[in-house]
């Protein structure tokens, strides 16, 4: 009677065990790994939420574009008008005052 309560106790705790682990297991955002590296603790996502702020400008930054146009030969460049489709430089060249328009994109592409 003993050894046969014995053994049921003993099934019914490694059954316990056995449908917890995995729900435990898969909670965990920690991994322990050993290898030829030897002992390593892992954190699987910790780049998770890093993703989107490794991304660039959206759009064009209004130095850009200033030394943009600096570079074309305006002098004295100013941005005019900022739209969320373009930005305006104005400045002087040789033949007078000119208006160069950029696309707000990345990049700034000359429209």
């Amino acid at each position: 009677m003993r050894k046969s309560l014995q053994f049921i106790l003993i099934g019914s705790a490694a059954l316990t065990g056995l449908t917890i682990a995995p729900t435990i297991a898969a909670a965990q955002d920690l991994e322990l790994r050993v290898g030829p590296g030897g002992l390593g603790i892992y954190d699987r996502d910790r780049d998770r939420y890093d993703r989107y702020d490794r991304r660039g400008p959206r759009g064009c930054d209004p130095d850009d574009a200033l030394d943009i146009a600096r570079s074309e030969g305006l002098r004295r460049a100013q941005i005019v008008r900022m739209s969320p489709r373009s930005i305006v430089v104005q400045g002087m060249t040789r033949r007078g005052p000119e208006r160069i328009v950029f696309a707000n994109r990345r990049g700034c592409p000359e429209i």
